[in-house]
């Protein structure tokens, strides 16, 4: 039983703060916590959040980190949107964008780990590269996408399940019991651990250290672009600013999650469960009547709390 507990004090740990979380927001606003009218308005947006942090929770393991997601997003919703709008096939539009954010993915990681140039700041340069792309394109005008609303891969993706819970919720749910395995239960997954662990022991071992991270980018840049198409065909429109705000919220999820900054251990289901928390942390502090000014103060507070917590818990592990 104490193994079992050591083994998954993270998951515990993430699992009643966030419970915690939500008892407090229960008491301070009983009349917006305790309805369901809140829980489906979460279930449709924490998603794009949930599915860009659990891209970047297998990066980050491996020691690396994407900087540029918020612009690929964009880049690739806008590609989906203009392909669509010219076509007129959202399933042709929807593999477009697809491939797109793979190839980002791939250009990522061809320059981090062929050119070995530091993963922050490659994808920072690529973060300004897409978006003014992407701005020079659309010359900075929102595209329509009223006529989707009914279209099958609409309904698949962002549709009401019995017309309460959003399809992306249960998306979201897929992917992440999905990335858990291919984490948990592949050898792709124990790679991906290794590197982050250790890359000079990993190479070692046999492990194609180059590939491993180079498929983990490309890894985000798909999720990356299936969030922007969740958020687009959400709203049927697509927007310039795009992904902007969610730079913050996912690196608050994926280190309240429990990953370690410092690459070789995190889990699927604590960048899950930190998504959620950060999600409703917003609705809960306006509800609670303070204004909404305080998210950004406490977000930052979180991501330094979280990320000493689990470091102090690490180095004392490591000594005991």
């Amino acid at each position: 039983m104490g193994a079992v507990l050591k083994r998954y004090r993270l998951q515990i740990l993430v699992s009643l703060a966030f419970a915690g979380l939500l008892l407090a927001f229960t008491i301070a606003s009983p009349r917006t916590f305790t309805g369901m009218r809140i829980y489906r308005s979460f279930m449709s947006t924490i998603p794009v959040t949930a599915v860009l942090a659990m891209g970047m929770t297998l990066l980050v393991v491996d020691g690396d980190m994407d900087l540029s997601f918020p612009s690929v997003a964009a880049a690739s919703a806008y590609l989906f949107a203009e392909v669509f709008v010219r076509t007129g096939s959202s399933w042709f539009a929807f593999g477009a964008a697809i491939l797109s954010g793979a190839f980002i993915g791939w250009t990522n990681g061809l320059v981090v780990v062929r050119i070995g140039v530091p993963s922050i700041i490659a994808t920072i340069g690529t973060q300004f590269f897409w978006r003014g792309l992407v701005l020079l394109l659309s010359d900075g005008v929102a595209v329509s996408l009223a006529s989707i609303r009914g279209n099958g891969l609409h309904s698949l993706l962002v549709g009401r399940l019995g017309g309460e819970i959003p399809a992306q919720f249960l998306w979201c749910l897929a992917i992440a019991l999905g990335l858990a395995l291919l984490l948990n239960r592949h050898s792709f997954g124990d790679s991906l651990l290794f590197v982050g662990d250790n890359r000079r022991a990993a190479a070692m071992m046999g492990i194609p250290v180059e590939r491993v991270r180079i498929l983990a980018f490309v890894l985000m840049g798909v999720l990356s672009a299936f969030a922007g198409m969740l958020s687009t065909l959400e709203l049927a429109n697509w927007w310039p600013t795009q992904g902007e705000g969610y730079m913050l919220l996912v690196f608050a999820s994926v280190f309240v999650g429990g990953t370690s900054a410092y690459g070789g251990e995190g889990t699927i289901y604590g960048s899950l469960i930190g998504a959620a928390m950060i999600g409703i942390i917003e609705a809960g502090i306006v509800s609670a009547g303070l204004a909404g000014f305080w998210t950004r103060l406490i977000y930052g507070l979180i991501i330094v709390v979280s990320v000493s917590i689990y470091t102090l818990m690490a180095k004392r592990g490591g000594t005991s």
